[in-house]
């Protein structure tokens, strides 16, 4: 019933009326209000700015139907591991190599990882997003039920990175959900993990690629990648007991040792008491069995989905191997 409410909700606001601006709307109202409490914002200024900012249906219908939902592996594989973006990346390893590498020596995280995340998001900054960043959150903020309350809170920090930043609000472009700069980085991600790594004193990810690339490493170390360790590897199985251990969640829920006794051939240099999932994955020869280690969960902390995870890590090994 919940879900069936939810999803009336959803379309209703699709098809309702779009007020003249955000100034109308009672949730951006009732937001001012919070920011001009909590944090010391103008009120004159917030009503201004959301005077400008437009609901977006786009934006609506965009988030309905993300690619990590719509596609399976064959099919969201064919959008990222193209030759055009394999070569690009291998241009921008070039291109940054020192950055990279010393990206690599101070916060632990390999290049071509680094560069397959940047090629992903934004094809190596060259497509950071076409919205107005403040028209995206307010449409998700206060239009958009499932998940109002997540990006009504990302609409928060990104006046705060604004503010801090000395960003004018309403000239910043990102994606449909609000994330920005090469590396596609929601407002939270940018005030927590964004660092100045050429020491100019700016944190820019949205126009410095040598910023980018340091915030990148260092999101990924502050989730806790471990340098030298593998991500995934494909492997098979005897029988079909090994599908009794597949789920959903992109935890690690497993151990190896549960994995072998269920019939998977883990390597042998993989220890045992490694925590462990297994992914099924339906590729373009059928069904692929993979065994997704800690740094694979990692990844997933970047985007939440296992298919987006698999596309970084294999554009990454095309990246690095020679061509």
């Amino acid at each position: 019933m919940v879900k069936q409410w939810l999803g009336l909700v959803c379309v209703l606001a699709v098809i309702m009326p779009v007020s003249a601006s955000y100034l109308e709307h009672p949730e951006a109202r009732s937001f001012i209000v919070e920011m001009e409490n909590e944090h010391g914002f103008s009120r004159s200024e917030l009503e201004q700015l959301f005077k400008q900012a437009e609901r977006k249906d786009s934006i609506l219908e965009a988030i309905a139907r993300p690619a990590e939902k719509r596609l399976d592996w064959k099919g969201y594989r064919k959008i990222f591991l193209t030759d055009d973006r394999i070569t690009k990346g291998r241009d921008f390893v070039a291109a940054h190599r020192a950055t990279l590498e010393r990206a690599e020596r101070e916060l632990g995280v390999p290049p071509h990882i680094v560069a397959a995340i940047i090629g992903v998001e934004t094809r190596y900054g060259q497509h950071k997003g076409r919205y107005r960043v403040v028209d995206a959150l307010a449409t998700l903020a206060f239009d958009y039920p499932p998940r109002s309350k997540f990006f009504r809170k990302e609409l928060a920090q990104f006046l705060l990175l604004a503010r801090e930043q000395g960003f004018e609000a309403y000239e910043l472009k990102g994606s449909y959900a609000g994330a920005m700069g090469y590396g596609q980085f929601i407002p939270s991600s940018y005030r927590h993990y964004a660092i100045d790594f050429d020491n100019d004193k700016v944190a820019d990810i949205l126009n410095n690629p040598v910023d980018a690339i340091g915030s990148v490493a260092n999101y990924f170390k502050a989730h806790k990648w471990r340098s030298g360790e593998p991500v995934t590897m494909p492997v098979s199985a005897e029988g079909e007991a090994f599908r009794s251990i597949l789920h959903d969640s992109l935890k690690l829920k497993h151990s190896v040792a549960d994995l072998r006794a269920a019939g998977v051939n883990v390597p042998a240099e993989i220890n045992a008491d490694s925590q462990a999932k297994l992914l099924a994955l339906q590729g373009a020869d059928g069904e692929e069995l993979w065994l997704a280690l800690h740094n694979f969960y990692v990844i997933t902390r970047y985007n939440h989905s296992r298919l987006y995870a698999m596309a970084v890590y294999q554009l990454a090994n095309e990246i690095a191997r020679q061509p």
